[in-house]
């Protein structure tokens, strides 16, 4: 049994960078399409395709108008086929992800990230089309999105200072040693225990500060504004911060050795740890979501710059953010969890 050539399926590749300079080079020795055609193994139509796409104008010193094909414009205009062609398919596959996506990565108080955004749809809408954090920044990369890298957080390196191994010795524990802080404390299989620090604007004990405390386990933030940053200042807030939500919300609070906490020994209700000197991995979910409350509240700006209500939906957007770690739960969603436990 034959086929006739109309039910023959034919398989099309396209022309590679290699063959577009093939194709310039024999055009420009005034080889026929037909001719370079035969030579390359293609149709004829494809190379006259390829020719008139990639066919410039240019002027000569004299004045003179003349056409000749490039191979690179040729690849070039390949490219950017193929790109708009992506793009038209990758927008039709999801464009309710896409918009969203846009929009809560240009909020003035972003609770997002791209993965963190990504992480949560997919957990909402596990059947619809969503694609991988990696892909979403290529799209953002290459222009693809109406969000640009302006749009997304800095991302900063952080690393890693190595010991030298010389031991500082001009610096105390203020209290009691983080190496006697309970090991459900360190492990983070218990609710209540707390790592704090100071948020500053204007470098001087005398301006206002953020005291932000961060619940180990859901890595929940509380930010509170103090009026300075003074010993007697932290600790009155410290101890407010207790009362309020007493023993069972406050099982243990770490703070560093700053002179700022030199009074908090004396906050009851609670224990309280040191970390070691220069130690700020020690209370490293604090250190974490200081840096991210920093996209609200930048380094050099006065405290007195903000309001309150600005720092509380800055508070707001981090609690609110889907976190990897939590299967893209929130701080927010795993705090009510433990409380209700």
């Amino acid at each position: 049994m034959t086929q006739s050539k109309d039910t023959i399926k034919k398989s099309y590749k396209q022309l590679s960078s290699e063959e577009r300079g093939q194709i310039q080079s024999l055009y420009e020795d005034h080889y026929s399409i037909r001719a370079i055609a035969k030579r390359l193994t293609r149709d004829p139509s494809t190379i006259s395709r390829e020719i008139k796409r990639g066919t410039v104008t240019q002027m000569s010193s004299y004045g003179v108008y003349t056409q000749r094909y490039f191979a690179d414009s040729g690849q070039i205009q390949y490219e950017q086929r193929r790109l708009n062609c992506h793009r038209k398919s990758l927008l039709e596959h999801n464009p309710e992800f896409f918009n969203q996506l846009t929009t809560a990565l240009k909020a003035k108080f972003r609770v997002h990230s791209v993965d963190s955004f990504v992480g949560a749809y997919k957990r909402h809408h596990p059947a619809e089309y969503c694609p991988a954090t990696p892909t979403v920044y290529r799209y953002i990369d290459r222009g693809l999105l109406a969000v640009a890298n302006i749009d997304l957080p800095q991302q900063v390196k952080r690393h890693q200072k190595h010991s030298t191994g010389r031991v500082r010795q001009n610096k105390k524990i203020l209290g009691t040693s983080i190496e006697q802080r309970p090991v459900a404390a360190n492990d983070r299989s218990e609710f209540g225990h707390w790592e704090g620090d100071l948020v500053k604007g204007k470098r001087t004990s005398d301006q206002p500060a953020l005291l932000t405390l961060t619940e180990r386990m859901t890595r929940y933030e509380v930010v509170i504004r103090i009026p300075n940053y003074q010993a007697e200042t932290c600790k009155a807030a410290v101890q407010q911060f207790v009362h309020k939500l007493d023993a069972e919300g406050v099982k243990s609070l770490t703070f560093d050795n700053g002179a700022e906490f030199s009074a908090l020994s004396e906050v009851t209700g609670t224990n309280l740890y040191f970390a070691h000197p220069y130690t700020p991995s020690e209370r490293g979910s604090n250190e974490q979501l200081n840096g991210l409350l920093r996209e609200f509240i930048p380094k050099g700006q006065s405290i007195t710059s903000f309001s309150d209500d600005h720092i509380k939906q800055a508070t707001a957007a981090l609690n609110q953010r889907p976190r990897k770690l939590f299967g893209y739960k929130s701080a927010n969603e795993f705090m009510a969890e433990q409380l209700l436990a």
